[in-house]
Protein backbone atom coordinates (compact mmCIF):
# COMPACT_ATOMS: atom_id res chain seq x y z
CA UNK A 1 0.00 0.00 0.00
CA UNK A 2 1.18 3.50 -0.79
CA UNK A 3 0.22 6.25 1.65
CA UNK A 4 0.62 9.87 0.61
CA UNK A 5 0.29 12.84 2.93
CA UNK A 6 -0.54 15.84 0.78
CA UNK A 7 -0.21 18.97 2.87
CA UNK A 8 -0.22 22.75 2.67
CA UNK A 9 2.83 24.57 4.03
CA UNK A 10 6.28 23.60 5.20
CA UNK A 11 7.32 22.34 8.61
CA UNK A 12 9.76 24.75 10.24
CA UNK A 13 9.96 23.44 13.80
CA UNK A 14 12.70 20.88 14.45
CA UNK A 15 10.67 18.93 17.01
CA UNK A 16 7.89 18.39 14.45
CA UNK A 17 10.38 17.41 11.74
CA UNK A 18 11.94 14.91 14.16
CA UNK A 19 8.55 13.38 15.01
CA UNK A 20 7.60 13.14 11.32
CA UNK A 21 10.94 11.47 10.56
CA UNK A 22 10.44 8.98 13.39
CA UNK A 23 6.93 7.94 12.28
CA UNK A 24 8.06 7.84 8.64
CA UNK A 25 10.81 5.40 9.66
CA UNK A 26 8.38 3.26 11.67
CA UNK A 27 5.86 3.20 8.82
CA UNK A 28 8.45 2.02 6.29
CA UNK A 29 7.90 -1.51 7.67
CA UNK A 30 4.23 -1.42 6.65
CA UNK A 31 3.76 0.82 3.61
CA UNK A 32 5.42 3.12 1.11
CA UNK A 33 5.05 6.63 2.53
CA UNK A 34 5.28 9.83 0.56
CA UNK A 35 4.88 13.35 1.96
CA UNK A 36 4.16 16.17 -0.48
CA UNK A 37 4.09 19.79 0.63
CA UNK A 38 2.55 22.56 -1.45
CA UNK A 39 3.08 26.26 -0.83
CA UNK A 40 0.65 28.04 1.45
CA UNK A 41 -0.81 31.50 0.89
CA UNK A 42 -0.39 34.28 3.40
CA UNK A 43 -3.72 34.95 5.10
CA UNK A 44 -4.15 38.56 6.21
CA UNK A 45 -5.49 39.18 9.71
CA UNK A 46 -9.26 39.75 9.65
CA UNK A 47 -9.49 38.45 6.07
CA UNK A 48 -12.99 38.51 4.61
CA UNK A 49 -14.78 35.30 3.64
CA UNK A 50 -14.19 36.20 -0.03
CA UNK A 51 -10.42 36.55 0.53
CA UNK A 52 -10.33 33.28 2.51
CA UNK A 53 -12.18 31.48 -0.30
CA UNK A 54 -9.65 32.78 -2.85
CA UNK A 55 -6.81 31.53 -0.63
CA UNK A 56 -8.43 28.10 -0.15
CA UNK A 57 -9.00 27.84 -3.91
CA UNK A 58 -5.35 28.70 -4.73
CA UNK A 59 -4.06 26.17 -2.21
CA UNK A 60 -6.63 23.66 -3.49
CA UNK A 61 -5.38 24.01 -7.08
CA UNK A 62 -1.87 23.23 -5.87
CA UNK A 63 -3.09 20.19 -3.93
CA UNK A 64 -5.21 18.80 -6.76
CA UNK A 65 -2.22 18.78 -9.14
CA UNK A 66 -0.85 15.89 -7.08
CA UNK A 67 -4.06 13.88 -6.64
CA UNK A 68 -3.95 10.68 -8.70
CA UNK A 69 -7.14 9.43 -10.36
CA UNK A 70 -6.77 5.96 -8.86
CA UNK A 71 -6.06 7.20 -5.32
CA UNK A 72 -8.58 6.96 -2.50
CA UNK A 73 -8.62 10.49 -1.08
CA UNK A 74 -9.21 11.10 2.62
CA UNK A 75 -9.50 14.76 3.59
CA UNK A 76 -9.06 15.94 7.16
CA UNK A 77 -12.04 18.13 7.96
CA UNK A 78 -13.63 19.33 11.19
CA UNK A 79 -17.02 18.24 9.78
CA UNK A 80 -15.71 14.80 8.80
CA UNK A 81 -16.45 11.47 10.49
CA UNK A 82 -14.78 10.87 13.83
CA UNK A 83 -13.34 7.38 14.23
CA UNK A 84 -11.57 5.33 16.85
CA UNK A 85 -8.07 4.07 16.09
CA UNK A 86 -9.55 0.62 15.53
CA UNK A 87 -12.09 2.01 13.04
CA UNK A 88 -9.37 3.83 11.09
CA UNK A 89 -7.33 0.61 11.01
CA UNK A 90 -10.37 -1.26 9.69
CA UNK A 91 -10.93 1.44 7.04
CA UNK A 92 -7.32 1.18 5.81
CA UNK A 93 -7.43 -2.64 5.89
CA UNK A 94 -10.78 -2.79 4.05
CA UNK A 95 -9.54 -0.42 1.35
CA UNK A 96 -6.54 -2.70 0.81
CA UNK A 97 -8.77 -5.77 0.61
CA UNK A 98 -10.96 -3.96 -1.94
CA UNK A 99 -7.88 -3.48 -4.11
CA UNK A 100 -7.06 0.14 -3.31
CA UNK A 101 -3.29 0.46 -3.56
CA UNK A 102 -2.94 4.19 -2.89
CA UNK A 103 -4.50 6.26 -0.09
CA UNK A 104 -3.93 10.02 -0.09
CA UNK A 105 -4.57 11.97 3.11
CA UNK A 106 -4.99 15.70 2.51
CA UNK A 107 -4.34 18.27 5.24
CA UNK A 108 -5.31 21.83 4.34
CA UNK A 109 -3.71 25.06 5.39
CA UNK A 110 -4.54 27.22 8.38
CA UNK A 111 -8.02 28.14 7.05
CA UNK A 112 -8.97 24.72 5.71
CA UNK A 113 -9.62 23.13 2.34
CA UNK A 114 -11.06 24.58 -0.84
CA UNK A 115 -14.40 23.42 -2.22
CA UNK A 116 -12.83 21.55 -5.18
CA UNK A 117 -10.62 19.50 -2.84
CA UNK A 118 -13.63 18.65 -0.66
CA UNK A 119 -15.56 17.56 -3.77
CA UNK A 120 -12.70 15.25 -4.82
CA UNK A 121 -12.58 13.63 -1.39
CA UNK A 122 -13.73 10.02 -1.09
CA UNK A 123 -13.94 10.23 2.71
CA UNK A 124 -13.86 13.12 5.18
CA UNK A 125 -12.10 12.30 8.45
CA UNK A 126 -12.18 14.36 11.63
CA UNK A 127 -9.87 13.92 14.58
CA UNK A 128 -11.83 16.25 16.84
CA UNK A 129 -14.24 19.15 16.93
CA UNK A 130 -11.23 21.14 18.13
CA UNK A 131 -8.89 22.89 15.73
CA UNK A 132 -5.24 21.81 15.62
CA UNK A 133 -2.29 23.50 13.93
CA UNK A 134 -2.00 21.89 10.50
CA UNK A 135 1.73 21.24 11.07
CA UNK A 136 1.02 19.31 14.28
CA UNK A 137 -1.80 17.45 12.53
CA UNK A 138 0.79 15.76 10.31
CA UNK A 139 2.41 14.17 13.34
CA UNK A 140 -0.93 13.12 14.82
CA UNK A 141 -2.06 11.63 11.49
CA UNK A 142 1.21 9.74 10.97
CA UNK A 143 0.98 8.33 14.50
CA UNK A 144 -2.57 7.13 13.84
CA UNK A 145 -1.62 5.56 10.50
CA UNK A 146 1.26 3.79 12.26
CA UNK A 147 -1.11 2.66 15.03
CA UNK A 148 -3.54 1.42 12.36
CA UNK A 149 -0.91 -0.79 10.77
CA UNK A 150 0.07 -2.18 14.18
CA UNK A 151 -3.60 -3.02 14.81
CA UNK A 152 -3.98 -4.60 11.35
CA UNK A 153 -0.85 -6.70 11.92
CA UNK A 154 -2.14 -7.84 15.33
CA UNK A 155 0.86 -6.26 17.01
CA UNK A 156 0.64 -4.67 20.44
CA UNK A 157 -0.17 -0.99 20.70
CA UNK A 158 -0.98 1.27 23.63
CA UNK A 159 -4.70 1.70 24.23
Amino acid sequence: MKITLLTVGKIKEKYLKDAIAEYSKRLSKYCKLEIIEVADEKTPDNASEVVENVIRDKEGERLLKYVKDDAFVITLEIKGKMMTSEELAEKIDTLGIRGVSHIMFIIGGSIGLGEDVIKRSDFALSFSKMTFPHQLMRVILLEQIYRSYRIIAGEPYHK
